[in-house]
């Protein structure tokens, strides 16, 4: 019967008009609708958040860790280095605060990891081979995506240990590097072989030598960009990409008492924290904007000042002389550009850090002329994500985009599914969005407020002593209360409020887990069970005319 209906349904109808929808003949009637809930539809990995928070929520711990990493098979890292944007979107703000969604992910991460969980897929070997090049957060995506799809995937890393930025990049303190290796290892469980200090120059010649029938690039942005400063050579000058690898290799860069970072981005306050922890009396970040319009995220910067690093807002470098520093004081204009101002400054620092942003190597293409690159250097690809060369895609850091861990990943599942469709020949088609709910289409008539729980952090005056996490999980009650904290947006969760709201007994429970239907013979359309329902899961539809 609800088929049917859906098949006559013209437009939601208008309440206001429409009255109860009551009398002798029916002008409305409910229909069960899924619509796609905000955290979804921003999550850059494509993660179905509200499914395996549902999961959790019922205790299903495994079952919610196995849907999510349908889209994302690096949870545990995720949970700790994602900036979430998820939780900016969560309609739970509108009543408290957001879902702490990374929490969760990173409590069902570590438990995958203290368990032992496997992967659970199946796939028909298809017989063809892929060469993934990058072993970063993106290659290591697409790789596990297409061993997912049934293809052979070999992996080759330029460097010594596989992760790429999520290593050399992003310091211990936010990443244990055993939480890394513990994820990468669960891959090459699945048969993922890596190729490790392999740096290929040529990539056509370095697939016709594996025999592979498509390549993913995922290079990723190593190279820190220049500045040119006056008689910049005179002090003791590191790129914070460069530092922030060495200690990550357990290397002691030598920075002398005082040290200045130059740029304001979370690069930047990164380095600035490590020099903390290398012995560094004082950090002293100068940063051209104000903190307004900051390119770090705000809780990276307040993590940073809580650890006694210093912060010149509005300050550029206009030349060196050794130790010596001559910044300019600037100023905001209504755009959020900074202007110079003509005042000057005079401030002294053993060695300076230049964290002013990445840029990739892409000599490994320079024999390949259909390739085509954007003027910031990044690599030109189409949809599918394929360059200008057939067979051969990109993702990640190298081509133009937001660069973090979460959306390196989303490029890899991304890349994954139209390698997977071109070496079958045919096109992936990604299905269509339902619409998105918003907060104001919810009857949150019976949530009372809920805080969200804070994540247990260690003590600032202990951070700078060494490279411990500073950032703690949630424990089992914590985790629970969270994901019950979920609104279940846009999707029926079974709460009864409908069946119990209806005065005609027309709506049938189905079942756990198989929802409700609509009796339409005893349906008046009243729409008492769409007012009651909590996450608009039920929609009023005007009857045929």
């Amino acid at each position: 019967m609800i088929g049917e209906h859906a098949r006559d349904m013209t437009r939601p109808a208008d309440l206001t008009q429409h009255g109860t929808g009551t009398g002798p003949v029916r002008s409305q009637h409910p229909l069960y609708v899924d619509l796609l809930p905000p955290c979804n539809n921003a999550c850059p990995a494509g993660e179905n958040i509200q499914a395996w928070l549902s999961h959790i929520q019922a205790r299903r711990f495994h079952q919610a860790w196995q849907t999510l990493i349908k889209d994302n098979p690096l949870p545990a890292i995720h949970g700790r280095v994602c900036y979430h944007p998820c939780e900016s979107n969560c309609n739970r703000t509108h009543i408290d605060d957001a879902v702490s969604i990374h929490a969760v992910e990173r409590f069902l991460g570590d438990m995958a990891l203290r368990e032992r969980w496997t992967v659970e897929w199946e796939a028909k070997p298809s017989g063809k081979r892929v060469l993934v090049i990058g072993a970063g957060p993106s290659g290591l995506s697409a790789a596990y995506h297409l061993t997912r799809l049934g293809h052979q995937v070999e992996i080759h890393e330029a460097g010594p240990i596989a992760g790429g930025m999520m290593h050399f990049g992003i310091p211990a303190y936010r990443l244990p590097r055993d939480i890394i290796n513990q994820e990468i290892r669960r891959l090459e469980a699945m048969g993922i072989r890596i190729v490790l200090n392999h740096k290929v120059e040529d990539v056509q010649a370095e697939q016709l030598a594996g025999n592979f029938d498509a390549v993913f690039i995922a290079i990723g942005a190593h190279i820190s960009k220049k500045i040119d400063i006056p008689a910049r050579d005179a002090g003791h000058i590191l790129d914070a990409v460069s530092f922030l690898k060495s200690v990550g290799t357990g290397e002691t860069p030598k920075l002398g008492r005082r040290v200045a970072i130059y740029g304001g981005g979370n690069t930047a306050m990164d380095a600035a924290r490590t020099a903390k922890r290398l012995g560094a009396e004082e950090a002293l970040v100068i940063y051209r904007r104000d903190r307004e319009h900051m390119a770090a995220h705000a809780f990276e910067a307040d993590e940073a000042i809580e650890e006694g690093v210093k912060i010149n807002w509005l300050r550029t470098i206009k030349d060196i002389d050794r130790t010596t520093f001559r910044v300019e004081v600037m100023r905001v204009d209504e755009q959020g550009r900074p202007q110079p101002t003509g005042e000057f400054e005079t401030l002294e620092a053993d060695s300076l850090i230049l964290a002013l942003g990445q840029q990739t190597d892409l000599s490994l293409l320079n024999n390949i002329p259909e390739i085509g690159f954007k003027s910031d250097g990044t690599v030109i690809v189409d949809d599918h994500m394929m360059t200008g060369h057939a067979g051969i895609f990109a993702g990640g850091d190298m081509v133009p985009s937001e660069r973090t861990v979460t959306v390196a990943v989303g490029h890899g599942k991304k890349a994954a599914r139209h390698i997977d469709a071109w070496l079958r020949g045919t096109v992936y088609l990604k299905s269509p969005k339902h619409d998105l709910v918003s907060y104001e289409r919810l009857h949150v008539w019976f949530h009372t407020e809920a805080p969200q729980r804070e994540q247990p952090h260690l003590a600032s005056y202990y951070r700078t002593e060494g490279f411990a996490e500073v950032v703690g999980g949630l424990n089992l009650t914590e985790a629970l209360y969270e994901a019950r904290r979920c609104l279940s947006c846009g999707n029926c969760f079974e709460c009864d409020g409908c069946y119990g709201a209806c005065p005609e007994d027309a709506i049938i429970k189905l079942g756990p887990g198989s929802r409700y239907r609509v009796d339409y013979d005893r349906c008046t359309g009243c729409a008492v069970c769409y007012e009651q329902c909590p996450c608009h899961a039920i929609e009023m539809m005007g009857e045929p005319t």
